[in-house]
């Protein structure tokens, strides 16, 4: 199986592969998120260890995050037995182009590797959708396909926005009408239809229903396939809910119980740099990634709506994996965050232009700190005993920080974990 999308790829297959094991199978994934060719040849050779063969155990199976722009090379090779598609966001213009450009590459790969290809073809191959209904864009990819399709969405309009966010890519139908919607979830994706054609959100195979987010879980009502099951994972933010429909949907699309879906999430915990723990003596530092517009806006929607005190260690960091670019900061709605006050320490490569950011979005961050340590050490001193500091970072950034969270802390490291 494959997993992508601009946002929630990591997340998405940590929690699929935890409803596997659930479910007795014995998922083999890149669960640091190495989604690039590199890292599941990584993840394959480490399978199959010093004798060079890999295990051909039935319980076996694949669930491998990969990067939007790698897929499409590497579908034919790979041959999922499930693409999972999550969104698409604006997210490093500078390697990625608009989102038009992945969307289109997404079409043609699906095409080239269609059910009706020829006899023999190396693309003759069956792969299941496993779709969000509620992005335009990524619903386009499951009408019309002769693919089996397995649809996934939220319909509670107590959770939706009041108005969209600027951070909005699919505003029109490929008839040039601009999309109307009955609710709006997170930038451009919720309950929409376009008056001039007719098109619509598909109906849900999965939903979430009765949604309650918390600070530090999310609870649901998930309708899989018309039986009800209530949710409760510790994962917070209405982001993480989209990443255990993907997940419920494509256990679902297996065949796997509702039931133990639900039992799998309440368990799964958190994956790799998104929403980790650690404990630092009496304070807790919780390690959130941001890394386009959408995401980072999230991000702060969480965070405004949480419990007690606001307290953010921000690191902005313009390395090839976050992408050169950062005015990307500009697209996003900081000033969400503003009536809480937070305590703001900014930090990594391009701490002042993140800064600079914050200041304009009425937020004066307490200090500009270059160095991670010394970073790490200012923000906590602004975080009361038995309280959190929420650490928000870019890729790079965030494997920074969190090696030195992890040393502090006595857990693993990186390396270990991707070792």
């Amino acid at each position: 199986m494959t997993v992508t999308g601009t946002n929630g790829k990591t997340t998405t297959a940590h929690l699929l592969a935890a409803i596997l094991r659930e479910a007795g199978l014995d998922p083999l994934t890149n669960h640091a998120g190495s989604n690039m060719e590199r890292g599941l040849i990584a993840a394959l050779v480490a399978e199959a260890g010093p004798a060079g063969g890999l295990d051909d155990r039935d319980q076996r199976i694949g669930v491998f995050e990969v990067d939007e722009a790698a897929l499409p090379p590497l579908f034919r090779e790979l041959r999922p037995r499930l693409a999972i598609f999550l969104n698409l966001f604006r997210d490093q213009l500078d390697r990625y182009g608009e989102v038009d450009s992945v969307a289109i590459g997404w079409h043609s790969m699906l095409a080239a590797g269609s059910p009706d290809t020829a006899p023999g073809d190396v693309g003759a191959f069956t792969t299941q959708l496993v779709l969000n209904a509620d992005d335009p864009n990524i619903a386009l990819l499951g009408e019309g396909s002769p693919r089996t399709v397995t649809t996934f969405g939220v319909d509670d309009p107590e959770v939706a926005l009041h108005s969209a966010p600027h951070a909005s890519d699919a505003r029109f139908c490929p008839n040039g009408t601009r999309y109307r919607y009955d609710a709006i979830y997170m930038g451009h994706v919720g309950i929409w239809h376009c008056d001039c054609c007719g098109r619509s959100r598909p109906t849900l195979d999965v939903s979430a229903r009765s949604v309650i987010l918390e600070t530090d879980r999310s609870l649901a009502t998930f309708a899989i396939g018309g039986t009800e099951v209530a949710v409760e994972f510790p994962l917070s933010g209405l982001y993480t809910v989209y990443n255990a429909l993907a997940a419920a949907a494509s256990a679902h699309a297996l065949g796997v119980a509702p039931e133990v879906i639900a039992r799998a999430l309440s368990s799964a915990g958190a994956p790799f740099g998104r929403q980790e723990r650690f404990s630092l003596g009496d304070k807790t530092v919780r390690v959130l990634l941001a890394k386009n517009p959408a995401g980072l806006n999230e991000v702060i929607r969480t965070l405004a709506a949480s419990e007690g005190p606001v307290a953010v260690l921000a690191m902005l960091n313009d390395g090839i994996q976050d992408g050169r670019d950062v005015s990307w900061i500009y697209d996003a709605d900081l000033e969400m965050l503003a009536p809480r006050r937070p305590e703001v320490t900014a930090s990594g490569d391009r701490a002042d232009d993140f800064a600079l950011r914050w200041r304009l979005a009425g937020i004066e961050p307490r200090a500009v700190v270059l160095d991670t340590e010394t970073a790490l050490d200012a923000a906590l001193d602004a975080v009361q005993p038995g309280h959190r500091l929420d650490v928000v970072a870019t890729y790079t950034a965030m494997l920074d920080v969190r090696e030195a969270l992890a040393r502090r802390a006595g857990v693993a490291s990186y390396w270990e974990a991707t070792g």
